[in-house]
This record gives structure tokens, C-alpha cells and sequence, in this order.
């Protein structure tokens, strides 16, 4: 489809982040080693946090959503073409 509007997905970390006061990467790597036994690099955590991913592992989505108490739906937010990417 030629000159057609993708659907825009945001990646939602650090609101999610704040919705649960979870304000460093520090913290969330403190969380992911706590709730999902999942260890992740200080440059990887800043990684996520400071840019919006072109990909996550599955094992990370996972982590992610067990150490914040959320589902991936939380994490990105969905945007049709024809409407304003939500916030939550």
C-alpha cells in the first residue's frame, strides 16, 4: 500500500515507571532481579528506558511485566491512523 498510515506504537516504560513510583533504572533493576529473577545490564536498563526499542525479547517483556505488575498492553501504546496515540 503506497503512501498508506502505519498504526503508531509508543513505548510506554517510563509512564508505566511512574504509575508504580519506580523512578531509576536502578529500582527497575532492583525489581527485575527481585520479582522475576531476571538480570539485566545498567546499559541495557538505560537502553529501554531511554529510547523507544525496535525490538524486546520475549524473556524481557516477560520480566518487565512481572517486576512492574503489568501486561504488555501497558507497555505500548496502539494508535490507528486516523486516531491520537492514547495515554493511559
Amino acid at each position: 500500500m503506497k503512501g498508506a498510515e502505519r498504526v503508531q506504537i509508543s513505548w510506554r516504560l517510563r509512564h508505566v515507571m511512574a504509575e508504580r513510583e519506580v523512578w531509576s533504572g536502578a529500582q527497575l533493576r532492583r525489581l527485575l532481579e527481585e520479582r522475576a529473577d531476571f538480570r539485566i545490564s545498567s546499559a541495557s536498563v538505560s537502553v529501554l528506558l531511554n529510547n523507544q526499542p525496535s525490538q524486546v525479547k520475549w524473556e524481557t517483556l516477560q520480566a518487565l511485566c512481572t517486576a512492574l505488575q503489568c501486561t504488555p498492553n501497558d507497555l505500548f501504546g496502539v494508535a490507528s491512523p486516523s486516531s491520537p496515540v492514547e495515554p493511559k
